[in-house]
């Protein structure tokens, strides 16, 4: 970055520190991942410059001749990577995405059914911390008591006491699979549309390691950097029937300009997650993920619902005396990163949840498997526990430090 550098050697300086701070600790952020370097490189090419409303062959500005060639390339492969009738590459976030959807087909205060927040959903499910909440009126459905599931017959009965004119599958921190087969049959025997949100689980789905919404579903979104291993920015997917109203939600519905370059990031994971390498990380992903969970029970700790079908491994640390928010802080301070997530039924304060959301991607983008894996299970373990003991805590740093050195960011493939 010898530009930056020059104009900005402050800016430079703290680049360079967060390449070396995502070199030398372990990410296990289930929302984030390690990108491939040439991801990074379009998304700091040319295509930043250009500005674009509307969609290729219909952009309101001139000199569109390149970047309706970037946006046709992502929307063909993305079409043919997920197999879907009709996709909207054009949102800049997963949010952006699911109000876009909402917009297409519900009118402001129509009902809408989704997965409570401390179960499993996302903020933009309607939360009431949420603009979405403000636009339309929410219920949400649970997961069961016991088995920390989702009990289908549980949103069958809601969705024919509500009867939202939208239900929402998908969820920002639930280990297990989504029937969505079950989903959508509940929704037509409503006749609700259907939207799954699969923005942690799209470079699972991608690589069919785990099955599919989109055979499904009325609409499903998703982002780009999770399990995706992309750019920043959000996707559509829908039934041809849905797209002229989703192109209308989302520009000028919701959006004015996208970012070029993301759309450019985009094509190109498109591409990459069609490769054996691609496949082959998603596929150590759900493998590594389950012995992670396999790993903390068999040291005595409480998994949520019992294991893992995806990358998401979700602790309760109700029983080991310690919230979330201390553990996260913990860990960082020997160079784990993850971070404290709320569990079904929590009963501590929003900033001290009871619980921690483990992911497996970046570190499954690494190289790492089951010998790693359970390592970080017993450093996180010594970590957490004894935090008194500083001199384990300094052996604990080094542990993490042999393990990222042998294992670089971005090793040679």
């Amino acid at each position: 970055m010898s530009y930056l550098s020059h104009d900005d050697p402050e800016l430079a300086g703290l680049v360079s520190k967060e390449e070396n701070r995502l070199e030398n600790t372990l990410n296990l952020i289930a929302a984030e991942n390690h990108s491939p370097p040439s991801i990074l490189e379009v998304m700091g090419s040319v295509f930043n410059t250009k500005t674009i409303e509307g969609y290729p062959g219909k952009r309101f500005h001139a000199g569109c001749v390149n970047v309706d060639e970037v946006e046709n390339l992502a929307i063909e492969r993305g079409k043919k990577l997920f197999e879907a009738e009709y996709i909207n590459v054009q949102p800049h976030s997963g949010t952006s995405a699911n109000l876009a959807v909402y917009f297409s087909v519900l009118e402001v205060g129509d009902r809408v059914l989704s997965m409570s927040l401390p179960h499993g959903g996302h903020l933009s499910h309607g939360h009431q911390a949420s603009i979405t909440s403000k636009c339309f009126n929410f219920s949400h459905y649970k997961v069961h008591p016991e088995t920390e599931r989702i009990d289908y017959e549980e949103i069958r009965e809601r969705a024919h006491s509500v009867k939202p004119r939208m239900i929402v599958a998908g969820a920002s921190s639930y280990p297990r699979l989504i029937d969505y087969q079950k989903m959508a049959g509940i929704a037509k025997e409503i006749s609700a549309f259907l939207l799954v949100d699969m923005a942690h689980l799209a470079g699972l789905v991608a690589a069919k390691v785990i099955p599919s919404p989109v055979p499904h579903c009325d609409f499903a979104t998703f982002t780009c950097y999770k399990t995706m291993m992309g750019g920043r920015g959000g996707v559509i997917l829908c039934k041809e029937i849905y797209g002229k109203k989703i192109d209308k939600a989302v520009f000028p519905g919701c959006q004015g300009t996208t970012a070029v370059n993301l759309l450019a990031a985009k094509a190109l994971i498109f591409k990459l997650a069609m490769e054996s390498t691609f496949v082959s990380i998603q596929k150590k992903t759900i493998e590594n993920a389950r012995i992670l969970a396999q790993a903390f029970m068999e040291k005595g700790y409480r998994i949520v619902s019992g294991g893992t079908d995806n990358h998401q491994v979700l602790l309760d640390l109700t029983s080991r005396g310690i919230s979330g928010k201390s553990a996260e802080n913990r860990l960082e301070s020997v160079g784990i990163v993850v971070n404290r997530n709320v569990i079904p039924e929590d009963e501590r304060k929003p900033g001290k949840v009871s619980g921690i959301r483990l992911g497996s991607g970046a570190v499954s983008a690494r190289g790492m498997g089951e010998t790693q894996m359970r390592q970080i299970v017993e450093l996180m373990d010594v970590a957490m526990m004894n935090q008194a003991e500083q001199e384990g805590l300094q052996e604990v740093k080094d542990e993490v430090l042999k393990l990222c050195r042998a294992f670089p960011v971005n090793r040679p493939v």
